[in-house]
């Protein structure tokens, strides 16, 4: 008679249910720092509760957005830096939020990968925490998911989900933006998170390591730099002025963000010369002798955002941005037109 099996357990299968408790553990008192008070219990249960203040708002609509970080996130694994990257993902959530002139309330995140290696797993969700509190939304919960067979060695995956809330009279739709407006732009950290499928390739065809160094500083370091949250500013700024339209440069770059926020029969037009641009965007350009129509395409050029506001109301706008602590720069105006956006010298 055969002898009976060995018993398979999950963690035989590849799957330990210890190494995501502990994350957990590990992870509460990131969570607790994001706190707001419409937050109702902690993490651990199925499901996150978050009270709407209605004692602020009178028509609340809540907003909603979610994104990841796209090959950003290749280049942090190769790497090894994993402390940034969450900043990365609530930045790319967060800022789009914002832009329809809504508060982040909370934020979820979806943490997948073949092994969970508890160190690597605490190191992300401190980044989403710092993000979180950056950006002034609650971390009220998310998911971490162990699934071997899906992912290759270290390799993770990451989503994410923001939530936010604004007046219905105070919703920013690009509906106010008219002819003569002024553009601000608000400068970027760097590449934020778009544009790293090329900028990878960009990095294998020039042979750069992690001992290149790009104008004093490590190459890797201005590439993992992470993605500038502009929530606090812009919430600032929507309370004391009215702004017409506001727009995150993401994929897509500058020519094809701005015009979502444009009505029809209206361009802006930029002067080149009005910001300064990292030189990182210079390398790049540089090492894929990539026209000037490309990178203004792929990548956010040195502008993370752009805020269109009347004239009389852009000199008070750049005081309240740079008192933010933005680098901020009227860097054009709205004008007739349907060519989206127009770059000159």
């Amino acid at each position: 008679m055969p002898s009976p099996p060995s018993p398979v357990t999950y963690r035989d299968a590849g799957v330990d249910i210890d190494a995501g408790d502990e994350l957990v553990e590990r992870i509460k008192p990131l969570v607790r720092r994001t706190q707001r008070r419409e937050v109702l219990g902690g993490i651990g249960g199925f499901g996150a509760l978050v009270e709407v203040p209605l004692d602020r708002f009178v028509r609340p609509v809540l907003v909603s957005g979610t994104d990841g970080v796209g090959t950003k996130l290749r280049l942090a694994i190769e790497t090894g830096r994993h402390d940034t990257i969450g900043i990365d993902l609530v930045a790319m959530c967060a800022n789009d939020v914002v832009v329809q002139g809504a508060e982040p309330l909370y934020f979820l995140d979806y943490y997948a990968t073949g092994k969970l290696r508890v160190d690597v797993a605490a190191a992300v969700i401190q980044g989403i925490a710092e993000g979180c509190a950056q950006a002034g939304a609650a971390l009220v919960g998310g998911e971490t998911a162990e699934m071997p067979g899906m992912y290759a060695g270290d390799d993770y995956d990451l989503a994410g989900f923001c939530v936010g809330i604004v007046e219905k009279d105070s919703i920013i739709d690009g509906r106010l933006v008219a002819e003569g407006d002024a553009v601000i732009g608000l400068a970027s950290s760097g590449a934020h998170s778009n544009g790293y499928s090329l900028i990878r390739k960009l990095v294998g065809l020039s042979g750069a390591t992690a001992a290149t160094e790009l104008d004093g500083r490590p190459l890797f370091d201005r590439l993992l730099a992470p993605t500038r949250i502009y929530v606090r500013s812009l919430l600032q700024l929507t309370r004391r002025l009215p702004v017409h339209g506001l727009a995150h440069i993401t994929g897509g770059g500058l020519t094809d963000n701005i015009p979502r926020t444009l009505p029809d029969g209206l361009e802006v037009v930029l002067s080149r010369r009005a910001w300064h641009r990292d030189p990182l965007f210079d390398w790049l350009q540089r090492s894929g002798s990539l026209p000037d129509a490309e990178m203004y395409r792929t990548f956010n050029c040195g502008i993370g955002m752009v805020v269109i506001v009347a004239q009389s109301d852009a000199e008070s706008a750049l005081t309240l941005l740079r008192a933010q602590g933005e680098v901020a720069n009227l860097i054009g105006n709205v004008r007739r037109g349907d060519a989206g956006v127009v770059i000159g010298a």
